[in-house]
């Protein structure tokens, strides 16, 4: 926890500094699968977003729009005393380390499905499915402990998010239900987001990779981000799904390596 700016975050590993972000609904422990890797070769600061996992909506309220997200995100590199850090993203968290990457706040960016090269019909789409299953996390922890433990049922709750829902062990599946259904910020972000889309021109080193399964900001959507950005690294996530840290681990992993230039011990 910064003393400067109320957020909450896991750090590991030694090296050049990485800081990993999530998506809306979200919280740090969704790049658990791939945080040990990642920190053989780099100083890991996954975070929680404002209002996101365990860390408080700010005092001053949390911002109406995508310049003021990174702004608080600039601001939490300050309090860490980080240096343009390098910086990965899924699905809101890409759009910001895209975004950290086009204001030159970072030395890299690697984005997995972000958000940010969507229609408005597809973006009303993405809003609904999670808000319909923020509205399934707030099921009594009973139900959904026996839900999820059932591998036909587990696939058809998270069947959405994951392409490979069963490769998530049980206690991570409660969590991460838990953070959707207590994230405080969930609503504002999503309003603030709704007219969002990506239009910056970075001049770091930026891959957008996506998953080839995503139902929620689908495949297809990395078409217009080659357009937006054609000096960027693209690439497929095979078989993943919107939030691929769980369902390819290693492939993700060296994604990230190969966009910072790092190499795992």
């Amino acid at each position: 926890m910064s003393a400067a700016v109320e957020v909450v975050f896991e750090r590991r590993g030694a090296g050049a500094p990485l800081v990993l972000l999530h998506g809306i609904g979200h919280h740090w422990a969704a790049w658990s699968p791939v945080l040990d890797r990642l920190a053989e070769a780099h100083d890991v600061i996954a975070v929680d977003l404002p209002g996101f996992g365990r860390s408080p909506v700010p005092a001053a309220g949390l911002p109406a729009d995508m310049p003021g997200l990174v702004a608080g995100i600039a601001e939490l590199f300050t309090a860490l005393g980080l240096d343009r850090p390098h910086v990965a993203g899924n699905s809101l968290g890409g759009a910001i380390a895209l975004e950290l990457a086009a204001a030159g706040a970072v030395s890299s960016a690697t984005a997995l499905s972000p958000a940010g090269f969507c229609t408005p019909r597809e973006l009303r789409w993405a809003l609904t499915v999670l808000t319909l299953h923020r509205n399934a996390a707030r099921l009594p922890e009973p139900v959904l402990r026996s839900l999820f433990a059932s591998p036909a049922l587990r696939t058809l709750a998270l069947g959405m998010i994951l392409a490979r829902p069963n490769r998530m062990a049980l206690a991570d599946a409660l969590a991460d239900a838990r953070a959707l259904r207590e994230a405080r910020a969930f609503r504002a972000v999503a309003r603030a987001g709704r007219g969002y889309a990506f239009a910056g021109a970075p001049t770091v080193p930026v891959t957008v990779a996506w998953g080839t399964r995503d139902r929620i900001l689908p495949y297809r959507q990395a078409a217009l981000a080659r357009t937006r950005l054609p000096a960027a690294r693209h690439l497929e996530l095979a078989g993943c799904g919107h939030v691929p840290m769980h369902d390819d681990p290693e492939l993700v992993a060296s994604v990230i390596l190969g966009t910072t230039g790092a190499r795992a011990a």
